[in-house]
């Protein structure tokens, strides 16, 4: 990696130093700061808002003209024309794949949805109210223990037979902590059940009852798992590079990415901008709500996003898919769903909220149609997981092939106490 240009620091002693900048394909430029050390000076940045921890070939990511590509596709159109298989062979190799390639791709996936059997006597150890996004990382971390012949990261058939494993064991393990925390038996996945379809019969199928799955709220999951699968350097996929490039195993690496995402500031956003719908209670408060909003009495959840500064690419897939959801469900009339559209409706004709551009995310959208397809917000994060774990994976895939790949190790800015010596404890 080469740089014709540069950026020169002047230190206030005089001192100096050329920085070389570099450009992506898309985005900003940026400096390469690595050479600073032989200054003996480190910049600072919290929350590294304005680093670039790595490169990248997988998701762009251009908040303000609110863009959002999977290996260069819109989302939209991969949202509308794809199936989430097909985006996670995109995310893994770069490339979207060819038929023999996806049905090679699909049968290998189907035929690791199995989970160990000694696996599900784990669950008896947790309490059935425990959060399902704890058993989740508790599971998913025990993986290592069960699949230990393909842990040679290395290795790149380990590596794929690792990837595969999870993006096939999750969803399974993900029913199961469902299954289990409402005191219902496992469902086993089915080899003739698309990805989707057999997560879905394994949350909701029984074996009393036939389950068949309604190909509407297939595709709206479907969707929900394709907008979430991969968002760049956010903070859970960040974790799961850090705590790769130590060499962790994959599973533990993924396991990391869970309890990261386990925040509501990053994977519970749905779940809390459902808990405000909930709190507000009925569409007769929503202009009091609104105004409380304004007088910073009150937080509008689901509203704006840290990244993107106009309309989130993904929302308006997920108000479509919300609106076709409601309607196949008959809950176009039911109080919480005619409650949120009339807040989507206020917030995007108020000046308040366009002159701020707190438009309506994913989030939003989302935790309805999560609702409405009878999935508990208890999970709505556990379902997040499931869609991320790809993107998780394909990072950390990245990182490992990268050939300037090396442990993680960020700097700080000390600010405690100064040399000191001891002072026995009779003389303090």
């Amino acid at each position: 990696m080469e740089s014709k240009r540069v950026a020169t620091l002047t230190l206030d002693d005089g001192r100096t130093i050329e920085l070389p900048i570099f450009s992506g394909t898309l985005g900003p430029d940026v400096i390469d700061i690595r050479a600073l050390g032989k200054l003996g000076v480190f910049t600072y940045d919290p929350a590294f808002f304005s680093t670039s921890s790595c490169t990248s070939e997988i998701t762009f990511i251009d908040g303000d003209a609110g863009l959002l590509y999977y290996r260069g596709y819109p989302i939209e159109q991969l949202a509308e024309k794809s199936d989430f298989l097909e985006v996670c062979y995109l995310l893994l190799n770069g490339e979207l794949p060819t038929a023999e390639q996806r049905a090679q791709f699909n049968q290998s996936i189907t035929h690791h949805t199995m989970v160990h059997d000694q696996l599900a006597r784990f669950f008896n150890g947790f309490r059935r109210d425990a959060h399902p996004m704890a058993v989740m990382v508790g599971v998913v971390g025990a993986l290592s223990a069960f699949y230990h012949d393909s842990l040679d990261i290395t290795d790149a058939h380990h590596r794929t037979v690792s990837a595969q494993r999870l993006l096939a064991k999750v969803p399974t393990i993900a029913a199961m902590t469902h299954k289990y925390s409402v005191g219902e038996p496992f469902m086993y996945p089915k080899n003739k059940l698309g990805f989707v379809e057999n997560l879905m019969y394994m949350m909701f199928a029984t074996p009393a009852d036939d389950y068949v799955p309604n190909p509407v709220l297939v595709r709206a999951l479907e969707r929900i798992l394709i907008l979430h699968a991969d968002h760049e350097q956010n903070a859970s996929t960040s974790t799961v590079r850090l705590a790769g490039s130590s060499g962790a195993n994959p599973f533990a690496c993924i396991a990391s990415g869970i309890a990261a995402l386990w925040g509501p500031a990053h994977g519970g956003a749905n779940e809390a901008a459902l808990k405000m719908l909930e709190e507000i209670g009925d569409v007769s408060r929503v202009a009091e709500y609104v105004q409380g909003v304004k007088d910073k009495k009150y937080k509008l959840m689901g509203f704006g996003h840290r990244v993107y500064k106009n309309m989130d690419p993904r929302a308006s897939v997920m108000r479509q898919t919300c609106y076709e959801v409601l309607k196949e469900q008959k809950l176009e009339n039911d109080g919480l769903f005619e409650l949120a559209m009339v807040l989507e409706k206020t917030a995007l004709s108020d000046p308040y909220f366009i002159e701020r551009k707190l438009y309506p995310n994913v989030d939003f959208y989302s935790g309805i149609v999560l609702r409405a397809l009878g999935i508990p917000s208890n999970m709505f994060t556990v379902i997040f997981a499931v869609a991320r774990t790809i993107g998780w994976v394909s990072q950390w895939n990245e990182m490992i092939s990268d050939s300037e790949y090396k442990i993680g190790r960020p700097r700080q800015l000390y600010r405690g106490a100064v040399r000191r010596d001891f002072v026995p404890v009779a003389k303090r």
